[in-house]
This record gives C-alpha cells, structure tokens and sequence, in this order.
C-alpha cells in the first residue's frame, strides 16, 4: 500500500511540474487527460485494494480453518496424529501450504509476523518427510488392504469419528504424483482414479483439473499393460482438451499397437494381457507378513493351542514374587512367546516417554539410526525403526527398575544387555521382517540370546508383531511384555524368531525393547551341545 501511494505521490508532483511549466491549467483539454489519468490512477488503486482484501480474506479463511482445526487436535494431539490422513495433511500443510502463505503475504504483512515464520519453517517437515508420509498411506492400503476411498473419506477401521479427516482432490492428486515419481503406477492409477471420481463429484480444486489428472492416468495404466483402458482415458481428454499435443500423439500411438495387437491374435500371434497389480518388489514374505497384519495368519491347530496357558509367575521363587507373582500368559509354543501382563505402571510409561521424547524427536525421519557403537555384524540385522531412542539406567531410577524387573522375571543377567530401546512408529510405521540375533558374532558379550518388548500404548488399529517364519501375531497391549530366546541353548539362532512391526493403521504405538546378551547367561540359561532344542 504504502508503495502505491509513493508512486502517486511521485506521479502528481511530476505532473504539477508539467502542469505549471506548460500552463495546463489553462487547457482545458490538456486538463481533461488528467481527469482520465486520474480515473486510470484511481481504478487501478481500487484493484490494488481488492487485491489486498482478498489476499486478507484468504488469510482469515485460512487462519480460522486452522483455528478449528488446532482447537480440535490439539485437545488429544496423539489421538489426532493417530490417525494417518490427519499425519499426511500435517505434513502436507507445513511442508507446503504454509510456504504458500508466506508467498502470500510477504509483502504485505508485518515483519514480525514472516521473520517469525521464517524461523519456524526451519524445524517444519520438508519434501522428504512429506513424500514418506505419503508413502506410510500407500503401505496402510495395502497392508490392510483398504480402497482409496476408505483413506480419503478418514473412515478407517477402528478410527472415531473425532479423528476422521478427508482428503481434497488436491491431496489425492499429490499422493498420486509421489507415486508417479516412484515409477509406481500402480499407485499411481489408484490415486489419480480418486482424485478424478472426487472431481467429478463435484469437488473444487486449486490446484489441478480434469486434464492433467486423465494426463497421468493414461501414461500409468499404459505402462502396467493395459492398452485399451489408456486410450479410454486419452480420448476422454482430448474431449476436455483437443489441442492436447501430447495426448493427440499418444491417441495415435494406442490405437496403432492396439490394431497391432489384433492382428497379431487373428495371425495365431500371442495375445498381450492386460496387467494390473502390486509393484515388482511384492515377495512372498511380504505377501504373508501382511496376510499376519491383517489378522488372516495360520491358526494353532485345536490340540497345539491347549497346551497354551496363562499362569501366575514367579521365577522359581524369586523372593520379588513368591507373595505378587506376575501374570504370564502363552503366546505361542514353538518359539515360546510368552506375555507378561501388568509389568510397569502407567505412570512408569509416561516416565519413559518423557525421556525419551527429547531425542526421539531429534531422529525425525531418520532411517540411518545407527545401532550402539558396539553392533552386530550382520546383514539380517535392520536397523532401528524411525523415532527412536536410547536410554541408560543412570538417566533417571525409572528406567533402572525396569531393567531390574526384566531380570528379575526373566531370571537372565541385564548386565551385559543393551540399552533399553525406545520408539515411537509414527503414520503407517512399521519395522521390517528382521533378526535380532547376529548371523556373525563379533561381540565381546556374545549374541543377543533373547528380546524383551515392552508395550507402552495401546493401539486402536493394526501395529501388530508378527512372526513370518511361523505365524504368529502379536497385538500391543499397554503395559505388557512379550518375551522370547533369539538363539538356542546351543547358541546358535533359531530362525523361527523373524519377525517384524506391522504398520500402525489408527494410533500411536510406543513400545521399548532390551535386547539380553550372551555373557553372563553361563549358568543362567546352560549350553546344549545339540543345535535346534528348545
């Protein structure tokens, strides 16, 4: 604004100075250009202003749909974040939409107001965490084998209706173009094929039409093989768009290899069939670690699953438990996969994540998280999960009773043990199929011969730990711990234990882990000379 009026002032001195110099207050028609240079002046000022009111309005609509919005999810922001499509959209939002509005009102707002932006954008997600969060909702849809419309609608199993969030044609167009960028297309499609129903609903966008959405889609189910539905989709945008360049030369491009086709099938030729589906790397593992996430895994056969029982423990009458035993129930037989029930408080849990909060938000999407300067050499060894941390026993006495009460209930030596484990799995985490022993021992503690895991959440939906190898699925449950032996007595390791964390579909999942080393177990959990006993 004040721009504008220095340049009319400008304008006005320097034709006054015309005026008197060359006498136009005595012409009239010279006086008349002025009148039409000041409506020109004044017409443009008054654009100038409605451009600046609706760059306000804008600003309000946006800053009291944020209002709501932060109201709401700031009343359980774990809850909120529980939800994937309201992680996604946060992520979306401050990686992109908040750069927007600083474009928006650079010039016209305070300093103030953009110096602090500025700063925080700093500590904003950037394209990386919003292309993996993007990515976390692809994984949720295949894993629990959900459609586009469940995840952009928020109704996902288990979610409420406090946590749903929609998705716009605009985000769904973006999920579609990290897909495309991936050379996924079979996500691609998927996406594109949302974004374009929710248009053709009737839903507005800023930031795509019809065109470029059929634009994408044509290419996608090309490249999967499917000929005749890409030229379905490439004339239906040349309807919209017959100037298309690209798309008036792919038109003839499909119908050239489709007459190609035919006359390949009427010369006795093989007919190229039409492939849609997941994406190269979908491996039978994979295809079984999702069937156990889902809930669809092998069943105990009635006889296996009557020698399960739950029991009240107390560790061959450790003087902690012979009056409060612990409750321990059978997960599964082979391994044994025992739960222990009540292990810590809540406000135990709340103790740790409170330690723990600190440096797991320093890892953000860090898939370099290293192990403890002291690691397993081994390539069947993943890394920690994203958002996760390391404590010892000395940062605070909460953390070294837990480590006592392992060994206590487990009778084995923690001395030796890694620290405990944190993590926090954020939209759609997951943890892939892995060991936690070490093929190559390169230890001076030995192998890590057994894993403690403690459940510090409840989860609504999905987050399960599953064992590939033999099929059993473990649900998290707040304040439990499920406990198993990596290796064999004899020390060699007992590969029915792979296993993985299913991604999280609605909550947040925070459990910790201490992972038992061989050394000091000599006389605790004794040597067998025989490999593969129990």
């Amino acid at each position: 604004m004040a721009l504008c009026w220095l340049l009319i002032h400008i304008f006005l001195l320097t034709s006054s100075s015309s005026l008197a110099h060359n006498d136009f207050f005595t012409s009239i028609g010279h006086m008349t250009d002025l009148l039409f240079t000041e409506k020109d002046l004044v017409s443009s000022l008054k654009d100038y202003i409605r451009a600046e009111e609706s760059k306000l309005e804008q600003v309000r609509r946006w800053a009291d749909r944020l209002d709501v919005l932060s109201a709401a999810a700031t009343q359980d922001p774990e809850g909120f974040l529980g939800h994937p499509v309201n992680a996604f959209k946060l992520m979306k939002r401050l990686n992109t939409e908040w750069g927007e509005l600083e474009s928006l009102v650079l010039t016209d707002m305070s300093d103030g107001f953009i110096s602090n932006l500025t700063i925080k954008r700093q500590h904003f997600p950037n394209d990386d965490d919003q292309t993996g969060a993007a990515k976390a909702l692809m994984r949720l849809l295949d894993t629990y084998q959900l459609d586009t419309n469940t995840i952009s609608t928020g109704a996902l199993p288990g979610s409420s209706s406090s946590q749903r969030s929609a998705l716009t044609v605009d985000d769904c167009y973006d999920l579609g173009k990290v897909a495309y960028s991936e050379a996924d297309y079979y996500h691609t499609e998927l996406w594109m094929v949302q974004a374009l129903r929710q248009l053709d609903e009737g839903e507005a966008s800023n930031a795509v039409d019809a065109v470029t959405i059929l634009d994408y889609l044509s290419y996608s189910v090309y490249q999967q093989g499917a000929l005749e539905r890409a030229l379905a989709f490439t004339r239906r945008l040349l309807a919209l768009d017959p100037t298309h360049l690209r798309a008036k030369g792919n038109l003839k491009y499909f119908e050239y290899q489709l007459d190609k086709q035919k006359a390949d099938e009427e010369g006795g030729g093989r007919q190229r069939s039409e492939t849609r589906g997941r994406p190269a790397d979908y491996l039978p593992e994979r295809k079984k670690y999702e069937q156990l996430c889902r809930g669809e895994g092998l069943r105990m056969t009635p006889r296996r699953q009557s020698r399960l029982f739950c029991r009240y423990h107390d560790n061959n009458r450790h003087p902690k438990y012979v009056i409060g035993p612990v409750k321990q129930e059978d997960e599964w037989d082979r391994p044994r996969i025992v739960r222990y029930h009540d292990i810590v408080s809540d406000a135990e849990i709340e103790k740790v994540k409170e330690l723990a909060k600190p440096k797991v938000s320093l890892s953000r999407w860090d898939h370099s998280v290293s192990l403890p300067s002291v690691s397993l050499s081994s390539s069947c060894l993943s890394l920690p999960p994203p958002f996760s941390a390391w404590l010892g026993a000395f940062e605070h006495p909460v953390v070294d009773r837990i480590n006592q009460r392992v060994q206590d209930v487990t009778g084995l030596d923690v001395t030796t043990a890694e620290e405990l484990q944190v993590a926090n799995y954020g939209v759609g985490g997951q943890y892939e199929p892995h060991f936690d022993f070490g093929r190559v021992n390169t230890l001076g503690t030995g192998n890590r011969i057994a894993t403690w895991l403690l459940y510090m959440s409840d989860v609504q939906a999905g987050g399960a730990t599953v064992f590939t190898d033999v099929g059993a699925a473990i649900w998290p449950k707040k304040g439990t711990a499920v406990f198993w032996f990596n290796l064999f007595p004899s020390g060699e390791g007992d590969y029915r234990t792979r296993h993985a964390a299913c991604p999280v579909l609605v909550g947040n999942k925070w459990v910790s882990n201490k992972w038992i080393h061989e050394r000091g177990q000599e006389f605790r959990r004794r040597c067998d000379l025989h490999e593969g006993t129990d």
